[in-house]
């Protein structure tokens, strides 16, 4: 029984489904929009609003935990930079889901996630 077990495995190990996540958010912060299945943008949903999160507290901690999550280190300057400043008075909700529809070849449900301009 998986009771209060949350997250999902997408049928991969730990290290390549963290891989996935971190590329995948990295993705969303450098592009700050991007299609992908509905399963995995409400994964990477809370991770990419945590970097936000971080680059608004604008501490060295916060650089360095931004900096061991995220593959490309001019993304954690444009997240400290930038984004910190665009959502300065906004207290989070920095993402947005719009379903597309059915994927053509399997079926499976996919979104644009974008971040709120």
């Amino acid at each position: 029984m998986r009771h209060k077990v949350s997250g999902r495995r997408f049928d991969r190990p730990t290290g390549q489904r963290m891989s996935l996540y971190r590329n995948l958010v990295t993705d969303l912060l450098n592009y700050e929009e991007i299609t992908i299945s509905e399963p995995r943008a409400k994964e990477i949903r809370s991770m990419a609003e945590k970097m936000i999160t971080l680059g608004k507290k604008g501490t060295l901690a916060s650089r360095r935990r931004a900096l061991a999550f995220v593959y490309m280190p001019g993304i954690v300057e444009k997240v400290f930079e930038d984004l910190s400043k665009r959502y300065a008075e906004r207290p989070g909700g920095y993402t947005r889901m719009t379903k597309l529809g059915p994927r053509q070849g399997d079926g499976a449900e996919m979104v644009k996630l974008e971040l709120i301009k």
